[in-house]
């Protein structure tokens, strides 16, 4: 509460280049309108409409302190849109109803300037606070954007609810983290939201406060990196990114001539390549094509290059991509192979164009 997308943008900044990420800003904070009289439920039914619209499914939710409430009222209602929850620095019920009413007071009193610093003071450790003094300046101010109007409706929201009956009904992997200097949402409340639900754990920063995606960005991110790789089915997702990178066609023509002599080498392939390999985040699916191409014309494994460079139309490399990596291969591994695999892209390309055209 009182902070805007812009909570995220280091952590996004360390994650691995192969993930897809989306942020927005809750009612009444940032850019969003604010409106009266709303609940944590109406916040998120907010994001169950943006995810419906966008047609996202399979997706990690990371939520911080009442972004956290907001994500444990998606989970419990909405198993199929998620892989997998993050709850950070969360409860399933935040402060008392005199600390939110003395909250609300101050703000329509004297506005959020007149409770910033004492808020900053519970956001962030005091190790973070002495040696940051210019980024706390900025979290300040991001702070005193906020109207006091989405300020108080927000508060007024988190007053009025508790999601320990949703505890239970929440089926998704869940990791729950907790800063242990955080005086917002202490260690052993955040253990007990993860105790009450069925697929949670609990990691605890140390020297962290209530924020740790401002304080400890890089932890944060290893964390959703790991949750990334943990909760997915790899044959599942190795299906899914296979299809994604060669297209429904060629997978199902693959799929259609399968034997029980082969099917165990196809498994393999599924898992390894397709479900770690292309599936990993740390680098693009458009640096993966131009590292595939690169090693198979290396190789001398060109029958694989045409079904790699149809690929491209779906990785987003383009032909200037492919033939830098072709460059690299002339330089390091020998020009007849370089030019051999040039060629066949060349065709290949040109059969694309073709094909678009018919």
């Amino acid at each position: 509460m009182g902070s805007d997308q812009s909570l995220w943008d280091d952590v996004i900044t360390h994650l691995g280049s192969g993930f897809d990420t989306l942020t927005y800003d809750l009612r009444g904070h940032g850019l969003s309108g604010v409106s009266q009289d709303y609940t944590v439920v109406d916040m998120a039914d907010d994001l169950i409409e943006l995810l419906d619209a966008l047609g996202l499914r399979d997706v990690i939710l990371c939520g911080v302190s009442v972004g956290g409430m907001v994500a444990q009222s998606v989970a419990a209602r909405r198993r199929d849109l998620l892989r997998s929850v993050i709850l950070s620095n969360t409860a399933a019920r935040i402060g008392s109803d005199a600390r939110w009413n003395d909250r609300i007071a101050a703000v329509r009193t004297g506005g959020i300037e007149s409770v910033a610093d004492a808020i900053l003071e519970t956001w962030f450790a005091p190790k973070y606070r002495e040696a940051k003094t210019d980024l706390l300046a900025l979290h300040r101010s991001m702070l005193c954007r906020t109207t006091a109007e989405g300020y108080v409706a927000t508060c007024t929201a988190i007053r009025d609810t508790d999601l320990s009956a949703a505890a239970g009904n929440i089926s998704t992997p869940v990791l729950c983290i907790a800063g242990a200097q955080d005086r917002s949402v202490t260690p052993d409340q955040v253990d007990t939201l993860a105790k009450a639900i069925p697929n949670a754990r609990l990691e605890v920063l140390e020297g962290v406060g209530h924020m740790p995606a401002l304080e400890a960005p890089r932890e944060m991110a290893a964390l959703i990196e790991e949750m990334a790789k943990t909760t997915a089915d790899i044959f599942e997702q190795g299906m899914k990114t296979r299809r994604g990178i060669l297209g429904d066609a060629h997978v199902d023509r693959a799929e259609a001539a399968k034997t029980d002599f082969d099917l165990p080498f196809q498994n393999l392939i599924i898992e390894g390549a397709w479900g770690s390999v292309w599936s990993d985040p740390a680098i693009s699916r458009r640096e993966r094509s131009m590292l595939t191409l690169a090693l198979l014309a290396a190789m001398g494994n060109f029958e694989e290059i045409p079904m790699h460079v149809r690929a491209t139309a779906r990785t987003g490399a383009s032909a200037r991509d492919i033939q830098q990596a072709f460059q690299h291969v002339a330089i390091y591994c020998g020009v007849p192979k370089a030019n051999h695999a040039l060629k066949l892209a060349g065709t290949t390309l040109a059969e694309m164009t073709s094909d678009t055209h018919d």
